[in-house]
Formats: C-alpha cells, sequence, structure tokens
C-alpha cells in the first residue's frame, strides 16, 4: 500500500529529506510529491527520511539549508538521524567555543 504526502513534510524544493508525520513502518511504500520511495527502515514521528542517495560527506538539507554532514553513505528511503548526521549546528558551535 502506498501511503501519501500527509504522511510527510517536505519544507523546501531544494530538501534531500523530509520530515515523518507519523510512525512509518520498514518495507511501506510513500509517494513523496513525484518520488516513490520504499522506506528502508523503521521512521519515528519527526524524523527524516532520504528521498535521494546522499553520499558520505555531502550535505542534509532541510527548510531549503543544509542542517548537517553525512557521516555514511545514505540510501534513498533511509531513517537520516544522529547515526548517520553530524549535525552543522554542534560543529558551528564547538567551533565558536
Amino acid at each position: 500500500m502506498t501511503k501519501q504526502l500527509k504522511s510527510f513534510i517536505l519544507m523546501s524544493p531544494d530538501d534531500n529529506c523530509a520530515t515523518a508525520l507519523e510512525d512509518v513502518s520498514k518495507d511501506s511504500q510513500v509517494q513523496i510529491m513525484d518520488i516513490s520511495i520504499t522506506i528502508n527502515h523503521d521512521i519515528p514521528l519527526g524524523h527524516k527520511i532520504a528521498l535521494a542517495d546522499i553520499k558520505k560527506g555531502e550535505l542534509v538539507k532541510k527548510y531549503g539549508q543544509a542542517i548537517g554532514v553525512a557521516t555514511e553513505n545514505i540510501t534513498k528511503g533511509d531513517w537520516i538521524h544522529t547515526h548517520n548526521l553530524s549535525s552543522q549546528y554542534i560543529q558551528e558551535v564547538l567551533k565558536n567555543d
């Protein structure tokens, strides 16, 4: 069964991730805008899902802005969280301390 956009929110067309508006189970099929995605992990409410492959070292974008850097390769449909994302905010705070 394919879930529609109401299960996710896309903040900007420049984003490479969307935010889950409900818990989404692994192997679910979702449609976000014109992107069809198979979910690779259980994704909790409020967490991010990759809309495209993101290589290690590339920026993860939300709100049309970089929110962090991928610490490992992230595949379309993957859960994005602290296990594979280094926060840009934390890096800036530490740099300014």
